[in-house]
């Protein structure tokens, strides 16, 4: 059983067992998190919500926070020696789909 959903205002296709990445989540490692399902597929059988199919949900467990890969950037103005270089690393939760449910 595979289902969609919005994680992170990203629409993320799931099934059980995979782990995916959203931005920092509040709680420590071993809670459970719920999402809404927006479609839901079955072998053949196909359904979509309007905008949430009813009554399915999709519970995650929190397996570890940690930080993304670090990206950098940088600002350069040509004819005045003037160059500077940034870093970021966005603080990331790694979730692992435990079920998903029908309703």
């Amino acid at each position: 059983m595979e289902a969609i959903v919005r994680a992170d205002g990203r629409q993320m296709r799931l099934v059980q067992g995979q782990e995916f990445e959203v931005g920092r989540l509040d709680g420590q490692p071993g809670d459970t998190v719920t999402y809404d399902v927006l479609m839901l597929m079955d072998g053949v059988d196909v359904t979509v919500g309007t905008p949430v199919v009813a009554g399915a949900a999709l519970k995650a467990r929190i397996a570890q926070h940690g930080k993304a890969p670090k990206i950098r950037f940088m600002k350069y103005k040509n004819k005045t020696r003037y160059r500077r270089i940034f870093g970021h690393r966005q603080a990331v939760t790694r979730l692992v789909v435990e079920s998903i449910s029908k309703g």
